[in-house]
C-alpha cells in the first residue's frame, strides 16, 4: 500500500466580524454553513463524500451547542449521512480540528475530510459557558489549591508575559500598530480575496483601525492592571467568523480531481504553565521543529496567533524567528479572534500565502487557555 498523506485540497473563511458588527446576527451554524457550501463551489466536491467534518468552537452554549458543527452540515443542506463533531482545545480548537482530521486521513479512518470552527462572540461572549456557584468555574478545587488559588485571566497572564520578558507598552504598541498596518495592505492589495468567502456584501475583516500608532494607543487605559501594559489595542478583538479547509489525501484528491495546495508535515502539541497560560507556542514550536527535522530558518511564513502583543514578541525572542515572516497579512490584534473559527482562519491565511508567494514550508501556533498550544508545519505542494 503507498503511503498516505494528508493534503488540503482547499480553505475559506468568512470575513471576520467586528463585535456586535457585520456577522452578529448570524447563528452559528448558519454561518458554518456558509463556508461548507462555499467549499462545495469552489471545488465541486460531491458533500457525500466527505466522512467527517470536524469543528472547532470554544463556547459550546446557547446557539453553539447540540454540536453545531452537526447543525452546519444539516444547514448548508448537506446529506444527513455526512458526520460531524465539535471540539474544544479553546483558541486552538479548529487547529486541533486540522490535527484531527490530518490524522484520521493519515490512520486511514477518512478519505476526505473538513476541518474547521466558528464563534459568534457577540452572541455568546467568552464565559459564557461557566456556571454561576463555587464550584461552576472552570478549576474545581483540587485545581485551585494546586496554584494557590490563581485566577487562571489570560490578560494577567499577558501582563505576566510582558514582565517576564521586559516589554514596554511602547513596544507592545508598536507591535499592534503593526498588525493593523499590515492588513491594511492585505486589503489594499487584494491578496486575502483569494481566500474570503463574502457573507452578503460584508467582505473584508472590518476590525482593521487604519492609522493606528504608537501615539493613538496610548490614550487607551490598561485593563488589567492599573499601571499595567495590556489594553484593548494591544490584545485581540472580540470577532465572529468561520473558516473551513478540505482535507483529503493526496491519491483520493488525484481521483476526484482536485489539486493540492499544501500537506500537512508535521503536528504537535505542548503544554506549559497554566497561569502564565500563553507561552506554550515556544515550545510547541520547539517540538514541531524537532519532530520534522526542519530549522527556523527553513521555514519561509509564521502565524502565530495575537491573542495579546506579547505572545508572538516573546516567541519571536525565544525562537529567532525571522520577524518579517511573521503574520505577514496581520493578525488577531487587527483581524480579531473569533474563538473557534480562528485556528482555521490561520491556517487558511497561511496556506493560501504558501501558494501566492511561492514558499515551501509555513508554521502555524497559538496560545489556548490552560497552558496549551497546538504547533503544525504545512509544506506547499
Amino acid at each position: 500500500m503507498p503511503a498516505r498523506d494528508a493534503v488540503i485540497v482547499d480553505a475559506v473563511r468568512t470575513p471576520v466580524g467586528k463585535k456586535n458588527g457585520s456577522l452578529a446576527g448570524w447563528h452559528a451554524a448558519d454561518l458554518s454553513a456558509h463556508v461548507l457550501r462555499a467549499l462545495v463551489e469552489r471545488t465541486g466536491i460531491d458533500p457525500a463524500v466527505v466522512d467527517d467534518v470536524v469543528w472547532g468552537c470554544v463556547q459550546q452554549v446557547g446557539q453553539q451547542s447540540y454540536n453545531v458543527g452537526r447543525m452546519g452540515v444539516l444547514a448548508a443542506g448537506w446529506p444527513e449521512s455526512v458526520p460531524a463533531v465539535t471540539i474544544d482545545r479553546q483558541c486552538g480548537s479548529s487547529q486541533q480540528s486540522v490535527h484531527f482530521a490530518a490524522a484520521g486521513l493519515l490512520s486511514g479512518q477518512y478519505d476526505v475530510a473538513v476541518a474547521g470552527g466558528v464563534e459568534i462572540m457577540s452572541a455568546v461572549p467568552l464565559g459564557a459557558s461557566y456556571s454561576s456557584g463555587e464550584f461552576g468555574l472552570p478549576a474545581g478545587p483540587l485545581v485551585a489549591q494546586r496554584y494557590d488559588g490563581a485566577h487562571f485571566n489570560q490578560g494577567t497572564g499577558a501582563e505576566m508575559m510582558a514582565e517576564k520578558w521586559g516589554f514596554s507598552r511602547a513596544q507592545l504598541d508598536e507591535f499592534a500598530a503593526g498588525s493593523h498596518a499590515k492588513l491594511a495592505g492585505a486589503i489594499d492589495s487584494g491578496v486575502l480575496s483569494g481566500q474570503i468567502t463574502p457573507v452578503g456584501e460584508f467582505a473584508v475583516d472590518e476590525g482593521l483601525r487604519r492609522g493606528t500608532s504608537v501615539e493613538t494607543l496610548a490614550a487607551l487605559k490598561p485593563s488589567f492592571k492599573p499601571d499595567g501594559t495590556i489594553h484593548a489595542g494591544n490584545a485581540s478583538q472580540i470577532s465572529d467568523g468561520a473558516a473551513a479547509l478540505l482535507m483529503t489525501t493526496s491519491e483520493k484528491a488525484a481521483e476526484l480531481g482536485l489539486t493540492p495546495i499544501a500537506r500537512v508535515h508535521t503536528a504537535v502539541l505542548a503544554g506549559d504553565d497554566p497561569v502564565m497560560m500563553l507561552g506554550a507556542p515556544i515550545p510547541a514550536t520547539a517540538r514541531a521543529l524537532s519532530r520534522s527535522g526542519l530549522s527556523i530558518e527553513d521555514i519561509g511564513a509564521f502565524e502565530v496567533n495575537e491573542a495579546f502583543a506579547p505572545v508572538p514578541l516573546a516567541w519571536l525572542a525565544e525562537t529567532g524567528a525571522d520577524p518579517a515572516r511573521l503574520n505577514v497579512h496581520g493578525g488577531a490584534i487587527a483581524i480579531g479572534h473569533p474563538l473557534g473559527a480562528s485556528g482555521a482562519r490561520l491556517a487558511t491565511t497561511l496556506v493560501h500565502h504558501l501558494r501566492d508567494a511561492g514558499v515551501r514550508y509555513g508554521l502555524q501556533t497559538m496560545c489556548e487557555g490552560g497552558g496549551l498550544a497546538n504547533a503544525t508545519i504545512y509544506e506547499r505542494l
